[in-house]
């Protein structure tokens, strides 16, 4: 392989190159995680501390390796292995590394790294993923950026070692929008909370003055759509996050559920109360105008666009019990679609269009489930006293939602918590929030 060098531009102004070195090839099996069988035995990697010549290149070092191992470990697929077994030490990316050293402590992939602090104030970060055993490169990759944004180089990198290991997109250079709450159960304090996938950077973007509900992200910008009752008048926002810009959509007395934005983000589909039955909208975002899709004397809710566009999941009590129905997007041809025992709600279209995500309440007991738009393969992920709200990661391997504890008879109790499950459903995990948390929402990779 020849050694390369191709700079690419990208957002945020940070800077992407591609890195070579020359290896000797050897004939065997390419390393790969196969993420569609049920269950996955995590793979043995070693993530060393990325090298740096000064003290503060060495903690940017030391910080981006700490959560590159931490990404990794938390999708269930990797086992980042413990650094004081390591033999090999610091080295330079020039040279191979000793493979048989990490070949004695059973890594099967090794992820080496630089950080350095250019001349220009900017941080360059390079590092490589090896397979050990076959002794080769499987990527290798240098970004520039300005120092503060150290964290999320991590986070990309992390994606580019998972995109290569199994195939598929990765998920960590996101962010999750939720709502934050404080307070007894019967004077709930509710904020709308932004931070990034792990948990990090958190920060609350309105003051609790007034109740907001249902924040979801836009599938092709970093924009938020939220239900909020400012004097007791329900109002719909659309929230920029990088700019701070927050604008009213439109006053909807009555309306029910959460409004969600079409695939191409020109759109918002909702659910609106009038006459007092629920029908299900949409509205041009650039005309403000709006179109009902249902109308049924039963009540439609909780609309979910397709990512293709062409068609809308929804949960309906039009057959006598709340049940999900899929139809075209333009309203016509509606077909019920879940057919288990119990109740059906918030349905959300995956990402990959293979699957759609829902609530269900059967037996006393909630769960968070998945089928295919059909109807067919329905499978239930978690289940608790109450969970709730499903939303999918971007790459539509990796949901997240909320669970709630029941509340004590003096009104004590009932928090609230984030958590994230695969579609698996063995690989269950906390996310942690400095208060509860309910109704998450995840944004699309960051551009």
């Amino acid at each position: 392989m020849i050694t390369q060098l191709k700079t690419l531009t990208v957002h945020f102004g940070m800077c992407l190159a591609v890195l070579g070195v020359v290896f000797t090839h050897q004939a065997q099996a390419e390393l790969r995680i196969d993420i569609t069988r049920g269950t996955v035995e995590p793979l043995p990697i070693a993530i060393a501390d990325f090298v740096g010549m000064s003290t503060p290149e060495q903690e940017y070092g030391r910080g981006i390796a700490r959560v590159i191992a931490s990404d990794l470990e938390r999708s269930g697929l990797f086992k980042p292995l413990d650094k004081r077994a390591f033999i090999q030490g610091e080295q330079a990316l020039s040279t191979l590394p000793r493979f048989g050293d990490w070949r004695v402590i059973k890594a099967q992939a090794l992820v080496q790294g630089r950080a350095q602090l250019v001349a220009d104030g900017r941080l360059k970060v390079e590092f490589r993923l090896w397979d050990v055993f076959a002794e080769q490169q499987m990527v290798g990759l240098a970004y520039f950026t300005v120092p503060d944004n150290w964290r999320r180089v991590a986070h990309i990198v992390s994606d580019a070692i998972y995109k290569r290991m199994t195939g598929e997109s990765g998920y960590f250079d996101t962010r999750i929008v939720y709502i934050s709450e404080d307070g007894p159960q019967n004077r709930r304090s509710k904020r709308l909370a932004i931070m990034d996938q792990d948990g990090e950077n958190h920060r609350f973007l309105t003051d609790g003055g007034t109740l907001v509900l249902t924040p979801r992200f836009s599938p092709t910008l970093q924009e938020i759509t939220y239900l909020s009752y400012y004097g007791d008048k329900p109002r719909v926002y659309i929230f920029n996050i990088d700019t701070g810009r927050q604008e009213v959509l439109g006053d909807f007395p009555g309306m029910t559920f959460a409004p969600r934005f079409s695939a191409d983000g020109k759109q918002v589909i909702m659910s609106m109360a009038k006459d007092g039955n629920s029908e299900i909208y949409t509205m041009d975002l650039r005309t403000r105008s709006s179109r009902r899709l249902t109308n049924h004397s039963a009540i439609d809710t909780s609309p979910s666009y397709s990512p293709d566009g062409e068609f809308i999941t929804f949960n309906s009590d039009r057959g006598g019990s709340q049940q999900i129905y899929v139809m075209q997007a333009n309203g016509s041809n509606v077909k019920r679609i879940s057919h288990g025992k119990g109740r059906y709600a918030t349905p959300v279209w995956s990402p990959r269009g293979d699957l759609i995500a829902f609530t269900k309440f059967t037996g006393g007991r909630f769960f968070i489930g998945v089928m295919r738009p059909d109807g067919k393969g329905e499978r239930l992920l978690a289940e608790d006293f109450l969970v709730e709200a499903p939303t999918w990661a971007p790459n539509g391997r990796v949901l997240m939602f909320f669970r709630q504890e029941p509340s004590k008879s003096d009104g004590s109790g009932g928090k609230s918590r984030l958590y994230s499950i695969d579609l698996t459903g063995h690989n269950e995990r906390e996310i942690i929030t400095p208060l509860d948390g309910s109704d998450p929402a995840w944004s699309p990779l960051i551009p």
